[in-house]
């Protein structure tokens, strides 16, 4: 439900977007410039327009953040229904064991949480492989679950790609297939039906070790029981690893990394000589048309934000904006009519950059996680400070899946 902020600030943004519209609807009228002072109005409502749509995506994404949904967490394994209440005291052991140990370490742990968070180590390292074995302890599904939204929150990508999870790290080999040029036949009365096999691919989906890199924490915090360790550690934890994530989703080479969607990607568009940094309305109604129909119902445009303010400037060839604001709190702002997703690890207009993609990329993109996720304590290196470091590792890959479903604009060398 929208906040009564939220709904302030769509509506600030819509009546500075028409303020905005009146002034080059008065300017265009009379087949003119816009006079100094109309030049000035527009600098100041286009500024503060860009300030209040960037508030309207931090509350969506603060929204998203604290409306996780922990009954929707998937467990490794699985759960039988006769046993669920078993499960969850058993989980809820585990996860005050794990709570206790983050604030005091595995002295500060009762004899029967040491050996719970031992045994769990173990069971885990049984049912699979590549599991790190250098003194971290798996994580709670909340903190996963957390640490993962908060990736989501901070990778435009990894919001919109099909995301598959997996219990271990092994290798997973991941069939690859276009069949959007072949078509089917009309058969004539008594004629047999001719062969047309798919043809399959096979890529391997890797898991690669994302670090959070070391978190320090007071042991003052630690100690008081008021700080939401809990919470504050896997968004903070999820933040850094997201963003590392997301830049590889999106630029990764696929050697020891993922493959990035501007990797190897098909280029749709290549804009004419002399837009190194802007792009126009017949490109990008060029790079819609460059991802087959059949795709483009459910694609969507996804860009750095330094290319939106590019594109917020465009007009149509009747004069009417390309960006159309968010009409009111729960619907999208679009462009040329399809959602608009913002991901800033995607390059900034530049001489050959791909700056925007156009798709539907959950058909297009994969990226694998592995459910275990580990972090370690580490008390001695920073004793002198009173400090406890955290570091946390998640394991994922990504690769582009159906490569006819996401299309590329790129930027002419010069």
């Amino acid at each position: 439900m929208p906040t009564p902020q939220l709904t302030r600030l769509v509506d600030e943004q819509n009546t500075t977007w028409q303020r905005m519209l009146a002034i080059r609807s008065a300017a265009e009228a009379e087949s003119r410039d816009l006079t100094a002072e109309e030049r000035t109005n527009w600098d100041a409502a286009e500024t503060r327009l860009t300030e209040v749509s960037g508030d309207i995506d931090r509350l969506n994404r603060m929204a998203g953040l604290e409306n996780i949904d922990r009954s929707q967490i998937i467990t490794a394994g699985g759960r039988e229904n006769e046993d669920r209440g078993t499960d969850e005291e058993a989980d809820r052991r585990y996860r005050e064991a794990f709570a206790r140990y983050m604030r005091r370490g595995m002295d500060g742990l009762l004899p029967e949480q040491r050996q719970l968070l031992m045994e769990h180590e173990v069971d885990v390292r049984a049912q699979g492989t590549g599991v790190d074995t250098s003194g971290g302890f798996l994580v709670p599904d909340e903190f996963r679950n957390e640490l993962t939204e908060t990736m989501k929150a901070f990778g435009g990508l990894l919001g919109l790609a099909n995301v598959i999870t997996t219990s271990t790290g092994a290798d997973l080999p991941w069939p690859t297939n276009d069949d959007t040029g072949n078509e089917g036949e009309i058969l004539g009365e008594n004629q047999p039906a001719s062969e047309l096999d798919l043809t399959l691919g096979q890529r391997k989906l890797k898991a690669y070790t994302f670090s959070s890199k070391q978190t320090r924490v007071a042991l003052a915090l630690l100690q008081d029981s008021a700080f939401n360790l809990d919470q504050w550690l896997p968004k903070k934890q999820g933040e850094r690893i997201g963003r590392r994530a997301a830049r590889a989703f999106i630029t990764g080479t696929g050697t020891d990394q993922p493959e990035g969607i501007t990797t190897n990607a098909t280029v749709g568009k290549t804009g004419l000589a002399g837009q190194v940094t802007s792009v126009i309305y017949d490109d990008l109604v060029d790079l819609e048309h460059s991802v087959d129909s059949a795709y483009r119902a459910t694609s969507a445009y996804l860009m750095n934000d330094s290319m939106l303010k590019v594109i917020r400037k465009l007009k149509d060839t009747q004069g009417r904006p390309l960006w159309v604001p968010i009409p009111a709190p729960g619907f999208p702002a679009t462009i040329n009519g399809f959602t608009y997703h913002l991901d800033n690890s995607m390059p900034t207009p530049a001489a050959s950059a791909k700056s925007i993609a156009f798709g539907d990329f959950k058909a297009g993109y994969i990226i694998r996680q592995v459910l275990d996720v580990q972090m370690l304590r580490l008390v001695e290196r920073y004793a002198e400070y009173l400090q406890v470091g955290f570091l946390s590792f998640a394991r994922l890959d990504g690769m582009i899946d159906d490569s006819a479903a996401i299309r590329l604009y790129q930027h002419p060398a010069s």
